[in-house]
């Protein structure tokens, strides 16, 4: 169905009717897929509280991730190590990112939302490699 000039219109109202301010538009860079992907999530900083907490996504695009937890001990601007995709009968295929807390939202049910973003990779498929990537044949 083709979006009508009403629809167009509508798109930067609130449900109320009402022009959206600049910090209800999307900030988003990327689009987010709705994403069940078990993964593990730990602090990198040894100074923070350690916990290991196992959990699947909600919602993941290419810069970053959303999900929620039970754990209370994150933060926003705390890093941490994220094995994406988690799997404790085959860690050869886990990739391992580094990664930046950007959202924490309280959640009506007890739970915490989380949102991080990806800062970079951290182990590779196969090993560790600090030189430039090799080319496939």
């Amino acid at each position: 169905m083709a979006p009508t000039p009403n629809s167009l219109a509508n798109k930067n109202l609130t449900s109320a009717g009402h022009p959206k301010s600049p910090l209800q538009s999307e900030r988003r860079s990327s689009r987010r897929c709705k994403l069940n992907q078990l993964m593990r999530i730990r602090p990198s900083d040894p100074a923070n509280e350690a916990f290991d907490d196992i959990r699947r996504t909600l919602s993941v695009s290419r810069t970053g991730v959303y999900f929620q937890t039970s754990e209370p001990d994150y933060q926003v601007g705390m890093r941490l190590f994220v094995s994406l995709p988690y799997a404790t009968e085959s860690p050869a295929m886990d990739q391992e990112y580094l990664t930046e807390v950007v959202r924490r939202d309280p959640l009506p049910n007890g739970l915490f939302g989380i949102g991080f973003k990806f800062l970079m990779q951290i182990r590779l498929e196969g090993g560790y490699s600090f030189g430039p990537p090799q080319q496939r044949k």
